[in-house]
């Protein structure tokens, strides 16, 4: 916390979204994560640096009421269709987030099963866009 804004500089805010996308993907592997950003930007006192630690709680801390917001709506779905839960016979996830553990732990909540793991959650947004 050094109070420099950094709202309107366009090039720190890309290396942090990048910074924050890879902090992401290894959260979903591992516990802890290290987060660096050298020369983020200066001051009359030189150059500022960002160098952090997260680990995977801090991360679903900050998610969780969006992963939240997605259960009503899949078992709205499931009851539009006139379905149980327990009849869907694979659920296939797709996008970087459907790889996060507490994603994972959430749509096994309300399906009872793991999601399928034949499909490549990345590939799967690709096919789709390019449909």
């Amino acid at each position: 916390d050094s109070g420099i804004d950094l709202s309107q500089d366009r090039m720190a805010i890309q290396r942090i979204r990048e910074a924050a996308e890879k902090a992401k993907i290894e959260l979903s592997s591992t516990a802890q994560t290290d987060i660096s950003l050298p020369y983020i930007t200066a001051d009359a006192s030189g150059p500022k640096h960002i160098n952090t630690k997260m680990s995977r709680a801090q991360l679903e801390g900050l998610v969780g009421k969006l992963i939240e917001r997605t259960v009503e709506p899949c078992k709205k779905a499931i009851a539009d269709a006139g379905i149980k839960a327990s009849d869907v016979q694979d659920v296939i996830m797709v996008g970087g987030m459907s790889r996060m553990p507490k994603v994972l732990e959430t749509v096994k909540g309300i399906f009872k099963r793991d999601p399928s793991k034949g499909v490549n959650p990345d590939e799967a947004v690709a096919i789709g866009a390019s449909s």
